[in-house]
């Protein structure tokens, strides 16, 4: 979406399409769900969604030749609904999301909307579907985090510029 279009005008393009996103299954849902998100401060970021936005599909977006799906989170205090583009981190129909933020000593704004509001939608492709988030730990962490770093080696690096010890939300 160019950045001279109004929120309103965003909106139209989301629910303009959204019928050609629902499925059968029962946890499908039409992007009207995230149809008032709002977009990143961040430019990089809102660019990445605007151009997912406009063109219906996660796919064709990338960061360093790595796919991004489309999370949409409910803000912890505001109750507004957010997008969030995340590396694709996916296994049998789960998504992981790494609340890694470069390797800085804070967790993402979006990491404690996530704790106080698990419903995610998630956008892969031109799939759209509602989930649940939790946050992992142990062995079970470990295999998430083992499937990111494949999936995008750069969380490594991030992890050694960091003292938190980077949080792990299984979405299904």
């Amino acid at each position: 979406m160019p950045r001279w279009a109004s929120s309103t005008a965003r909106c139209v393009a989301v629910t303009r399409g959204a019928s050609r996103w629902n499925s059968a299954a029962s946890n499908d849902v039409a992007l009207t769900v995230t149809e008032h998100a709002e977009l990143s401060p961040t430019d990089w970021v809102r660019e990445q969604t605007e151009r997912i936005l406009e063109n219906g599909t996660t796919d064709g977006v990338e960061v360093l030749d790595r796919p991004i799906v489309l999370f949409t989170t409910t803000g912890a205090k505001s109750g507004k609904q957010r997008y969030v583009p995340l590396m694709r981190v996916e296994r049998d129909g789960h998504y992981a999301m790494i609340a890694s933020k470069g390797g800085d000593p804070q967790h993402p704004t979006w990491y404690h909307n996530v704790k106080a509001h698990p419903s995610v939608t998630v956008q892969d492709g031109d799939k759209v579907v509602t989930l649940t988030a939790r946050e992992v730990d142990g062995a079970e962490r470990e295999q998430w985090w083992k499937l990111a770093v494949e999936a995008y080696p750069p969380y490594a690096e991030y992890q050694t510029k960091t003292t938190r010890l980077i949080p792990v939300f299984v979405v299904e």
